[in-house]
């Protein structure tokens, strides 16, 4: 009797245990993404040199400089609202110009965005909270973060290859997500 109801048992978790296995995908893979987005961000801020981070293509837009600062400043944003954290509204953007600072700067954003990134699953990813005034599923802020810095990825591949840099998803080999070793 014991053998049949841990034959039994063990029928029944089978397929709980598969679900587990495959836990939190949505979440996992705006994760996968986010990871991407912050290697080609930071990748841009180091290729571009020093002396063109004060660069603009017209006085119309930001410098190459102010729109890492910007990205920057955007993490915290996108990021203490999934957090339920205030926004540290650093200002990176208005008071950081050297090329040494503004990637520190760019690191420690996405350094309190990783927690945001690692903290959920596909349950919270559901709870809503306030985006500009409405309400938002916190997954949907996350993925609004991407989405921005995606946007501004765009701005800062224009500015590279008006200075004949290869912006770094143009590099040869560039893969999106990491390849399985062979």
């Amino acid at each position: 009797m014991r053998t049949l109801l841990r034959a039994l048992l063990i029928c029944l978790l089978a397929p709980a245990c598969a679900t587990l296995a495959q836990d939190n995908p949505l979440s996992t893979f705006n994760k996968t993404v986010y990871g991407v987005v912050k290697n080609v961000l930071l990748r841009s801020a180091e290729k571009m040199p020093e002396e063109n981070y004060s660069f603009k293509p017209t006085d119309a837009v930001r410098s190459y400089g102010q729109i890492i600062g910007h990205v920057a400043d955007a993490q915290y944003m996108f990021c203490s609202i999934e957090l339920g954290e205030k926004n540290p509204g650093l200002k990176i953007e208005q008071t950081i110009t050297s090329k040494a600072d503004l990637i520190a700067a760019l690191k420690g954003a996405f350094a309190y965005c990783d927690r945001a990134y690692d903290g959920m699953t596909d349950v919270s990813a559901s709870q809503m909270v306030k985006l500009f005034g409405n309400d938002t599923p916190k997954l949907g802020v996350l993925t609004g973060n991407i989405g921005h810095s995606l946007e501004h990825y765009g701005n800062l591949v224009t500015y590279m290859r008006l200075k004949n840099i290869v912006p770094p998803t143009s590099e040869q080999g560039f893969q999106p997500t990491p390849q399985p070793k062979k």
